[in-house]
């Protein structure tokens, strides 16, 4: 019964997001309750999040899977969170930004909107770097999208909002990008 009533609730929201993520996005050492997105789909009631990432994944595996769960899930809109395992690889910008790209066309011809969320690497990756993260900015003026220019930036620095491996978010930091994630949805046009 509660099944029913769940389904039910997701069903009468306005709007279904696939999200198509890393290893931020899939709750990496958490509960996959403790992850943004299942923050986000609680909280929301405009929203029914549906999560297809999966960590390790590159702008290459999304590519690859883009199409299956565009068919699957049927999304109004599609969050894209990908190309940090692409920079942290050091691979071709021009690559990561064709399989982004892809993936954007791929989405507007399943009829959903994108919202493409920006990753930043360490320093010490130098001008790769900054080139990495300014990609993201490039290819959603070029395209046409919403963006989060930078996906973690309201943790900040403080070692307290990550894990012991210093890149992925706490459970405690995960309210802050689900906020920052919906308000980022509600600042798209409307359809």
């Amino acid at each position: 019964m509660l099944a029913m009533l769940a389904a039910s609730e997701a069903d009468a929201r306005e709007r279904k997001v696939l999200v198509m993520g890393d290893s931020l996005s899939a709750a990496y050492g958490l509960r996959p309750e403790q992850g943004w997105v299942a923050l986000a789909d609680a909280k929301s009631t405009r929203y029914a999040f549906r999560n297809a990432s999966i960590s390790g994944e590159t702008s290459a595996g999304g590519r690859s899977r883009i199409d299956a769960e565009l068919a699957r899930v049927q999304p109004d809109i599609v969050i894209i969170e990908l190309g940090a395992n692409d920079g942290l690889r050091g691979l071709p910008l021009v690559q990561m930004g064709a399989n982004l790209g892809w993936m954007i066309g791929a989405s507007r011809k399943a009829g959903a909107q994108v919202l493409l969320v920006g990753l930043q690497l360490p320093p010490n990756f130098g001008r790769y770097a900054v080139d990495f993260q300014r990609s993201y900015l490039l290819i959603s003026q070029r395209l046409g999208t919403g963006l989060i220019p930078h996906f973690l930036a309201p943790l900040g620095t403080e070692r307290k909002w990550f894990q012991g491996d210093n890149l992925h978010p706490v459970a405690a930091a995960q309210p802050l990008l689900a906020d920052q994630v919906l308000a980022a949805l509600d600042e798209l046009p409307a359809r």
